[in-house]
């Protein structure tokens, strides 16, 4: 069993998981709330609108609660894409790094990172501030990954082993062509032409990812 990439970086929301988790978040605020926040995080994911003018904006209008995001955490590993923990299983097995670079909120995503056995480390996200009675003080605004291009700066950050394949279904995910040797479009959830266009392959399982990577 042959390795084809030794480093494989993914994207969560619609990615790993199928839900987009300040949506989610959104839509424990009501009908009105959830459109607004989903038509802003589809026009940042199409790249009509760079991430950093809504990010922000969208979580101050939710003022998600740390017990909310402990739920969006359930909510992660409930969706999580199917064959996920197969796949990687196998990539692990030829010796492959698992890497999760995310513009989401880290503490919902890593209890799902951890059923996933990747280690914290390895996990790349946006922290998210809360007051001593659990509600909403604010998110880390130093963050590359709040960002359109963020992805890219994380990984350029890090020490990866090559050659690296990416993975991710929306725009803030292109960016990352700029430092892997492949960029793969995910389009398990959501086809976005605007990403595949850009892509270098399309896949559309975990089982399609594991197969592309492990020769």
């Amino acid at each position: 069993m042959t390795a084809r990439f030794a480093t494989v970086v993914l994207d969560v929301d619609s990615t790993l998981s199928r839900i987009e988790g300040i949506d989610w978040l959104a839509e424990r605020r009501g009908a009105e709330v959830a459109a607004t926040i989903r038509a802003l995080t589809q026009d940042a994911m199409r790249g009509l609108i760079p991430l950093e003018s809504v990010y922000g904006k969208r979580l101050e209008i939710i003022r998600p609660s740390r017990m909310e995001i402990e739920a969006l955490g359930v909510a992660y590993r409930e969706h999580v894409a199917p064959g996920a923990r197969a796949a990687f299983d196998r990539m692990r097995a030829a010796g492959v790094k698992l890497i999760l670079v995310s513009g989401g909120l880290r503490q919902a995503i890593e209890p799902l990172a951890r059923s996933l056995s990747v280690e914290d480390a390895d996990l790349h996200a946006v922290r998210i501030d809360f007051e001593e009675d659990g509600s909403y003080r604010g998110f880390d605004v130093a963050s590359p990954l709040a960002t359109s291009t963020g992805k890219a700066t994380v990984l350029r950050q890090l020490t990866l082993a090559r050659p690296v394949l990416a993975v991710g279904d929306g725009a803030t995910d292109v960016a990352m062509r700029d430092v892997a040797d492949t960029f793969a479009a995910y389009v398990g959830f959501a086809r976005r032409e605007n990403v595949v266009a850009k892509a270098d392959l399309v896949v559309d399982s975990f089982a399609d990812i594991a197969d592309r990577v492990i020769a």
